[in-house]
């Protein structure tokens, strides 16, 4: 067998690229943050850049950075370096967010800025919160920078599976935001258009780009990417696609949704946005209404319509059917409850006897 040897011709050096280059933007916004705090020296900001980079939904590695900011913060501030914490320490944050208010954003105030006044994390936030953590530490620990993950024993608190804090609209409630939407702006009424007649989370529509706009035997579509990196091809229903179109005015090109300088809307933009079209709509829940609550609207409305639970649950793009179940705001509704049903066959029973 021919010995392979390798050729020390070419100065590696002079050709070096940096991988970090190819991390996305969260994952390097994060590393240079705890880079200046830790210094370059440190193995802390790679660490953490890669651990974000590895995650394949742009949404996940937004959160991530957020909930591992928290908690870098909160071990800095017990004066412990974050890749030395042990299991106390991550039991006592535990305990801490159950009670700390969390960052919200300062209403005037310059782009991106926060302050610590809003209510704790929920439960299900507060499992979030600990997961990303664990997240960190088992990736740090398969690299051997630290022994194990402080965060595998601690507790994780009880969460109602069918519960979901998202405030619902009533299909009225709903019309009454198409309205105000079509009466503002083509790019306010296509942005409702597409969060209640698809279903996406908002991230999902903000990123796509106006040339994704497909067609598929006979249907205008739009891929949407999924939790987890997958991308689905959803149907675009006419009502949509005249709102779509009539915002993009002939623009192919450039991200679907922009501002007036062209640069792509972000999520923190339209949730403000979205919350002057309540406002102008007239919705009680308008001071705190989330894109969220239309993808809501869109899975109660369709299994209200009578559309199969499996079908509502693929176009939402969700893995388990319970998961589509807490979305629907009328499973509880007591008009449909069975006691009337018993009772009313019960009576027929009475009336014959």
């Amino acid at each position: 067998m021919t010995e392979l040897r390798i050729r020390q011709s070419v100065d590696l050096a002079a050709v070096h690229h940096d991988p970090r280059d190819d991390w996305p933007d969260e994952a390097r916004g994060l590393r240079d943050e705890l880079a200046d705090v830790y210094g370059d020296g440190d193995p802390l900001p790679d660490l953490a850049g890669a651990w974000v980079a590895r995650q394949r939904s742009a949404n996940t590695r937004k959160v991530y950075v957020r909930r591992f900011r928290a908690w870098e913060g909160y071990a800095r501030s017990a004066g412990v370096h974050p890749l030395q914490a042990t299991l106390p320490l991550a039991d006592a944050y535990s305990r801490y967010i159950e009670t700390a208010p969390t960052l919200v954003r300062v209403r005037g105030g310059r782009r991106g800025e926060s302050a610590p006044t809003g209510k704790p994390l929920s439960p299900s936030g507060r499992a979030q919160a600990l997961s990303a953590a664990g997240s960190f530490y088992t990736y740090a620990a398969r690299l051997g920078v630290v022994p194990a993950d402080p965060f595998a024993a601690v507790a994780r608190p009880d969460i109602d599976p069918d519960h979901s804090s998202t405030q619902g609209l009533t299909p009225e409630e709903t019309a009454r935001l198409f309205e105000a939407a079509r009466n503002h702006a083509p790019r306010s009424y296509a942005l409702v258009a597409l969060l209640y007649l698809l279903g996406p989370r908002v991230d999902e529509v903000l990123a796509l780009n106006a040339d994704q706009l497909g067609y598929d035997r006979g249907h205008r579509t739009l891929p949407l990417r999924r939790k987890g990196g997958r991308v689905q091809a959803v149907p675009v229903p006419p009502l949509a696609l005249d709102a779509l179109m009539g915002y993009l005015d002939g623009r192919g090109t450039g991200p679907l949704f922009t501002t007036a300088s062209g640069r792509r809307w972000s999520e923190p933009e339209v949730w403000t946005h979205l919350r002057v079209l309540a406002r102008r709509a007239g919705l009680p829940q308008a001071d705190s209404i989330k894109p969220h609550a239309l993808r809501h609207g869109f899975i109660t409305d369709a299994l209200d319509s009578g559309v199969p639970l499996h079908e509502v649950q693929d176009a939402a793009g969700h893995r388990d059917p319970r998961t589509t179940q807490r979305y629907n705001r009328r499973r509880g509704r007591l008009d449909g409850h069975p006691a009337y049903k018993v009772a009313a066959a019960m009576a027929e029973r009475l009336a014959e006897d």
